[in-house]
């Protein structure tokens, strides 16, 4: 499961979807009702200071002791209302571009404890920032380069902006002059000679997608993702010109300079070390594989941070031209992708081949508890009885013993031969959504031996899985909604399908109803009361909709709807389906789950947020992992 942190926001900010868990619904109303957050995500950006590495995992941003750089040691944290994408430090001060929450200043006079003291919520999306002389300029996406005065870090306020021909993402201040790497339109040059009013005096376009800006002395690095590095005379910086370049197998996202040595944060293409001591030829002279997609890198003394997405912070010593080697790494949150609740404990899947146990006994206040090593990436999490039921993509179903919840043990595996994407149990059988490999069906009788009975081969990628009686509901992304007989577990046959307007992704039944997460078509609401003719009866489509998962409780349908968070839907009349409610979580809500009076909801880069489920008695039927501690009662 290859993800890219920077990637994966970018595609969000397309679609114009991510929003402060901290704003306001998109409706005013009480459902769905914010509880609490665990926002650990991927590393996306670091900053230095001292000894101090300070670094962003999805809307944390870390403080970290790495006077030792083989045994870097977290000093302290703070929850902020969106990703970290940008950082620079000051004194006691770290200056954070909060994406959708403009900048946002942090106190780090204490560093176990940092604390939030100011912030300018700017229009755009800010990406990246720079504090100089008492200004802090912030590369603010769609909205240009903005100037924030932060004289008083406590009461910062915007003095100054002007608009990019492109979209800015990185910046780097010098002297009297801004740079900005302002993405298709490659690199914008400012005159901030008064802050107050800064004004575009040269550009360059790149060929490349212009994503982040370094300065020393007469040129401009610029990581231009396709076109790799480009070096760039800024001698005049009416006039910049391209001076060398050389081009990367990865995607170039950020990059340092540390004396004759260019680092680039390739992407997938790993850490490049680039001699630059003839900066018109440059040369790609070593890299290394830093376990992730290298998003962001900054460079000083010999050493070299990096921020590896998945891979957390990881040091680097690249002193030695043509030897970079690993010198140490502190790991931060994945991606959560999926999640199942039960006795106030969150199983939440997490990419990169993680489960993670969060303690949501106290909504406002997740707690993660225990981690878990797991075979792959855990796209769908099932809990029944004292077992976890884990799809885990190529190696197929893992099954975790959680005799005790709080440190779950790995039990047993069965390796299908697809893609594991979904699961559930219905008594002693697993049936597995396997990708490519259609319907798998599972004898799991005895938890630590499965073995499969039966399969059925589906046209789609099966996804998602759901059974009523003898069938099985398959969401088949392109193969729609696929209807099998499972009346004989070990010969399961294809009965006949339903087409849906977009992937069917997930699929939930309620009494005679099949409701499927169909992507940017909705969700698409199936009559199966013949399952051998089902039939749409209805719909829900509106304009932001990106439908990934999908669970119906009585007459509300919970759907993760992607980038635009937390959809609640009224299905007392099924044909009809209503919207009650939404939210837009930090990240993009993969996947979510129900127990207990509340929902979690796996937000991908930005870790879990919790909700109320707007509902005033609780009791769900069937449900029976964990014990009976599992069951609630009455909300108060």
């Amino acid at each position: 499961m290859k993800h890219s942190f920077r990637g994966d926001v970018f595609r969000v900010l397309v679609i114009g979807a991510v929003l402060a868990f901290a704003s306001h619904p998109a409706a005013a109303q009480s459902c769905p009702e914010p509880l609490g957050l665990w926002p650990y995500g991927p590393a996306a950006t670091v900053a230095i200071s001292g000894d101090r590495a300070y670094v962003g995992s999805g809307a944390v941003l870390l403080v970290i002791d790495v006077s030792t750089p083989a045994t870097p040691l977290l000093l302290g944290d703070v929850v902020l209302p969106d990703i970290v994408l940008g950082v620079a430090v000051v004194g006691d001060y770290a200056y954070v571009a909060g994406g959708g929450s403009g900048l946002r200043v942090v106190s780090v006079s204490n560093p176990a404890a940092p604390v939030e003291v100011g912030w300018v919520d700017t229009p755009g999306w800010a990406g990246d920032v720079v504090v100089d002389s008492g200004y802090a300029y912030i590369a603010d996406g769609s909205s240009g380069l903005r100037v924030i005065s932060v004289a008083n870090p406590v009461l910062p306020n915007e003095v100054g902006s002007v608009a990019t021909p492109g979209y800015a993402l990185g910046i780097a201040v010098v002297s009297d002059h801004a740079y900005v790497a302002d993405a298709s339109t490659g690199l914008s040059v400012f005159s901030i000679t008064t802050p107050a009013s800064p004004s575009l005096v040269g550009s360059l376009d790149t060929p490349g997608w212009a994503n982040d800006v370094v300065v020393t002395g007469s040129l401009a690095y610029v990581a231009d993702g396709t076109s790799g590095l480009r070096v760039i005379s800024i001698s005049n910086p009416a006039v910049p010109v391209e001076f060398g370049s050389i081009d990367t197998p990865g995607y170039a996202l950020g990059v340092a300079v540390d004396g004759s040595l260019a680092f680039v944060a390739d992407e997938y293409g790993k850490f490049r070390q680039i001699d630059v001591s003839n900066p018109a030829i440059p040369v790609d002279v070593a890299f290394l594989s830093t376990g992730s997609s290298t998003e962001s890198v900054v460079a000083a003394g010999g050493l070299a941070w990096v921020a590896d997405d998945y891979g957390g912070l990881v040091i680097v010593d690249a002193s030695v031209s043509g030897s970079p080697a690993l010198v140490g790494s502190y790991p931060t949150a994945g991606y959560s992708i999926s999640v199942a609740t039960a006795a106030g404990l969150a199983f939440v899947g997490v990419g990169p081949e993680t489960l993670r146990v969060i303690d949501v006994g106290t909504p406002s206040a997740p707690m993660e508890v225990f981690s878990l090593a797991t075979l792959d990436h855990p796209f769908d999490v099932v809990l029944s009885g004292w077992y976890a039921f884990l799809a885990v993509s190529d190696l197929g179903l893992e099954i975790i013993d959680l005799s005790v919840p709080t440190a779950p043990v790995h039990l047993g595996i069965l390796d299908t031969p697809g893609e594991a994407r979904g699961v559930t149990i219905v008594g002693s059988l697993a049936y597995v959504a396997d990708g490519s490999s259609g319907l798998r069906v599972v004898d799991i009788s005895v938890p630590a031996t499965p073995f499969e009975l039966g399969w059925v081969d589906t046209p789609g990628a099966a996804y998602g899985v759901a059974v009523a009686g003898d069938y099985a509901y398959v969401a088949d992304a392109g193969g729609g909604l696929r209807v099998i007989d499972v009346s004989v577990p070990g010969s399961p046959s294809a009965v006949t399908f339903v087409t849906t307007p977009d992937y069917a992704a997930a699929v939930a039944l309620s009494g005679d109803h099949a409701f499927v997460a169909a992507r940017n078509a909705g969700v698409r609401v199936i009559d199966i009361s013949v399952p051998t003719a089902p039939l749409e009866v209805g719909f829900f489509n509106p304009a932001l909709v990106s439908a990934d998962d999908i669970v119906v409780i009585g007459e509300r349908a919970f759907v993760a709807n992607g980038g635009y968070g937390l959809l609640v839907l009224d299905i007392s009349t099924p044909s009809v389906p209503t919207e009650i409610g939404a939210f837009d979580t930090i990240g993009r809500a993969v996947g979510l789950s129900l127990a207990g009076g509340i929902v979690v909801v796996a937000d991908s880069l930005a870790g879990v947020a919790v909700f109320d489920d707007c509902r005033e008695a609780i009791f769900d039927n069937g449900f029976e992992a964990l014990g009976t501690s599992a069951w609630s009662s009455v909300q108060p």
